[in-house]
This record gives C-alpha cells, structure tokens and sequence, in this order.
C-alpha cells in the first residue's frame, strides 16, 4: 500500500519523473535500453554527396586525386567553378551576411570515405590550414600520398572562432569493400567545373 505523507499526489509524479529511468530498472533492463540500436555505433545515415566538417572528429580517407579551381557564389545562389580565378571579378558574386561583397576562392576537391556517414563522398577543401598540412604531408617521403592512410580533421567552435586541427593517423591498407564502392560509383570530379553532377558519370 502506498503511504503519501505531506506532498501531493502531483509532487510525488514530479519527484518520480525527475530521477533517471535506470533508477527503476533492473542492471539488465538498463543495458538493454543502453543498447537500443542493434549497433552501438549506429547513426542516422547521410542523404548527402558532399562531406562537410562537423564539430569534433571527422576521420575520411582520401580515394581520388584532387582538382584545384575557383568558385563563388552569385546572388542567385548559384555555384560558379573554373580552373584558373576569375579575371575580371565577377559582377554577380553574392554578398556576405554583413552585406560586404563575397569573395572568390581557391578550393580542392577530391574523393573520400566517411567514416562517420559510412559514405563515399566528395570533400571541397578551401581552408588554407588543411591545404598546407596535406601538402607538408605529401613532401614528408616518410608519409607520401595522402590515399595510404586515414585523415583526422577535429572542428570546435563556429564563424569566425572556427579553429581545426589536424591528424594523419599510421598507414593502413584500405579496406577492399571501401575500394569496391568507389570503383562503382564512377565519380566524375570535372563535372564541378561543368556545373553537373558529378556522380552522374
């Protein structure tokens, strides 16, 4: 029988819901629920082709060589590429969100593996930072192509506090069904320049 002693009825449901659930629950009971997803490493898949840099750890692997070009945004919300920077600048580049002009900028893009999406995607590069420590990777010969091993690129903060750090972790063979995707998907990277898709073929 349930004694209630000053509180009320309502006081005592505030107090119940206000402790953790695994409170009420047996050790077992709590580990099940621990593991609501069959896979512990479970996360919602990604409908994008395109990597972004998230806030954390965002571990790839490089597949493809990389094209370099320019590109900009114009008022139309409309990207334009092309292999050499644009001259003149153009009229029609959209302005930053403090109504400043836009700017023209220097990108790489290239094929990756996602880790975290489990995805083949494409990442487009424009900070200078991952740029020189990629470069400074493919002239140290004791790490050589960046395709041999797995790229850390760690995020935190946001604007214009964004920092990144990054990390090459020890060279790894690549996993033979990683290689088997991305020889399927057929991946045109010039078609950026085209304004096409380029996982259209």
């Amino acid at each position: 029988m349930l004694v209630l002693g000053s509180g009320t009825l309502p006081d005592l449901i505030i107090a119940i819901r206000r402790k953790p659930l695994s409170k009420y629950m047996s050790k077992a009971q709590a580990t099940k629920a621990d593991s609501f997803f069959p896979d512990e490493d479970y996360t919602i898949p990604e409908s994008s082709n395109y990597m972004s840099f998230k806030e954390g750890d965002n571990k790839f692997r490089v597949l493809s060589n990389a094209i370099v070009g320019w590109e900009y945004w114009t008022v139309n919300d409309e990207v334009k590429r092309q292999k050499e920077d644009f001259s003149p600048p153009p009229t029609d580049i959209k302005p930053n969100k403090d109504g400043k002009p836009g700017k023209v900028q220097h990108f790489w893009a290239f094929v990756v593996y996602n880790y975290d999406a489990k995805k083949v995607q494409i990442l487009e590069v424009k900070q200078k930072g991952l740029m020189k420590y990629m470069q400074g990777l493919l002239a140290n010969p004791a790490w050589g192509s960046v395709k041999g091993y797995d790229l850390v690129v760690n995020k935190t903060g946001s604007g214009f506090s964004t920092e990144y750090t990054f990390v090459a972790n020890p060279h790894s063979e690549l996993d033979p069904e990683i290689a088997k995707v991305y020889a399927a998907a057929k991946i045109n990277l010039e078609a950026l320049f085209e304004g096409k898709d380029p996982f259209e073929g």
